[in-house]
């Protein structure tokens, strides 16, 4: 089991992450390096010498540029980066949500718009899995539909549930990959993402379905996305408590350092959590 349970207070977890890439103390927080580097030109070193402890990369950027097939023929992303610890990949769904004007959504996937020079690209389940299995990293995200906050009832319903059926298709095509000999990193692990906008009812039923598919970890997404802070931590005390106990719990996306510390300490204990900003700022001041 590669999470373990160290002590419990409260909601409050203090426990440990084990993976093929080092052992991570939770509750932790990931330093953003969205395209394989940290802004402010930290590096590998400089990120041991803060006793960092995991490193988040970005699927769809590192697709695009330098290219994912780039990365697999030079290793994977821990000898591009020279970092050997843990990393988590973000599955792309997140960029697809910022590109609103430029999606189409359907049952297979997402065709939109490259940011760089608009040319047209597609991506599914299987397209976001193939391209975390070049790049190699720690933890692969299952690909996911972000749905912006306030969102109409329904459509939140149906995405939630388009979402449960492209996680089962992520963790079937990892499968494959592995058992073709097609990852760089033959021990990647998968994290589910639970939706469901600010609608409690669908975010716990999101969060029950999810949990039956028995998978190394979970994240909490599709917050901080125009909703009030207050929502968000009333969101995530909702659903903490059907969240598997037996696995590590991952908030992402928050939007501001307070924010990220207040969900992590008071509102239901995530084990990891990203902040594009708290990396940002922590790398200014060092």
């Amino acid at each position: 089991m590669p999470y373990r349970l160290i002590k419990k207070e409260g909601a409050a977890r203090r426990g440990e992450f084990q993976t093929v890439h080092g052992t991570v103390q939770t509750p932790a927080f990931q330093n953003v390096a969205t395209a394989a580097a940290i802004k402010g030109g930290l590096s590998a070193h400089d990120l041991k010498e803060i006793r960092a402890q995991v490193m988040l990369c970005n699927t769809y950027h590192l697709h695009l540029r330098p290219g994912d097939q780039v990365v697999a023929d030079m290793g994977g992303l821990h000898k591009f980066t020279r970092w050997d610890g843990p990393i988590l990949t973000d599955s792309g769904g997140f960029q697809v949500f910022s590109l609103a004007k430029l999606r189409h959504i359907t049952e297979e996937g997402v065709t939109f718009n490259s940011h760089l020079d608009g040319h047209r690209i597609f991506m599914g389940p299987e397209q976001s899995m193939q391209i975390q299995a070049n790049l190699g990293s720690t933890i692969a995200m299952a690909f996911d539909e972000c749905v912006e906050n306030p969102a109409e009832y329904d459509y939140a319903k149906n995405s939630c549930a388009r979402t449960a059926r492209w996680l089962l298709r992520c963790k079937a095509e990892m499968a494959r990959l592995k058992h073709e000999g097609k990852a760089v990193n033959p021990d990647q692990l998968l994290f589910g993402i639970n939706q469901g906008c600010t609608y409690k009812d669908l975010r716990v039923e999101h969060m029950k379905q999810i949990a039956e598919y028995d998978l190394d970890g979970y994240a909490i997404g599709g917050l901080a996305v125009g909703e009030p802070a207050e929502v968000m931590y009333d969101v995530i005390s909702a659903v903490e408590p059907y969240a598997p106990a037996d696995k590590i719990r991952y908030l992402r996306a928050c939007t501001a350092v307070g924010i990220c510390l207040t969900a992590l300490c008071l509102a239901a204990t995530p084990a990891m959590a990203t902040c594009s900003h708290g990396t940002a700022s922590s790398t200014l001041k060092t």
